[in-house]
Formats: structure tokens, C-alpha cells, sequence
């Protein structure tokens, strides 16, 4: 299977990441497929420079982006999120007991 991922690159206390394409059992920091753009959590706002002609190819192609690549692909645009409904709330009631 092959996933979208980060690989961490940058010094201590100082991530900066690249959004990859790589086979599911490779280490996080292993041999990569295709880079498709970096991720600067520490820049304000974050940077996100990602290719999303390539990003879109390569999910069409089955590959699965992990649940922090996702959110990083919706921001910049490779990925529509759908809405979700409001969740249902159940009211619960509580009986009194008769002493």
C-alpha cells in the first residue's frame, strides 16, 4: 500500500517536514517515491507548499494520505474535505426514584 506522509527533516525542537509519497512499511525518514512539497509549522501562519496537480495524480492513483497529511493537503487545496452533518445529541433523561 502506499501512503502520503511526512518525513521530519530539520533539527531538534525545530521540524520542518516534506509531504511524501512512500510504501506503507518503510520508516517514517525512509526511501521515498515522490516528493510532493514541503510543511513549516514554526513560520506564522505555517508555510504549505505543496504540488497539487502531483498530490491529486498520485490519490487518484490509491494512495493513502495519513490523517495529518490530509488536514496539510485540504488546506492547500488538493483534497475537498465534505462536510460533515451536526452530530445527533441524545437528551438523557434522568428518572427519580420513589422512596
Amino acid at each position: 500500500m502506499v501512503k502520503i506522509r511526512l518525513t521530519r527533516l530539520g533539527d531538534k525542537k525545530s521540524p520542518f517536514y516534506r509531504v511524501i509519497v512512500a510504501d506503507a512499511r518503510t520508516t517514517r525518514d525512509g526511501k521515498a517515491i515522490d516528493t510532493l512539497g514541503t510543511y513549516d509549522p514554526l513560520a506564522n501562519p505555517p508555510a504549505i507548499k505543496i504540488d497539487v496537480d502531483l498530490a491529486k495524480e498520485w490519490i487518484a492513483k490509491g494512495a493513502q494520505p495519513t490523517d495529518t497529511a490530509k488536514s496539510i493537503l485540504v488546506k492547500a487545496g488538493a483534497i475537498v474535505q465534505k462536510e460533515r452533518p451536526p452530530a445527533k445529541t441524545k437528551a438523557i433523561k434522568k428518572e427519580k426514584k420513589d422512596d
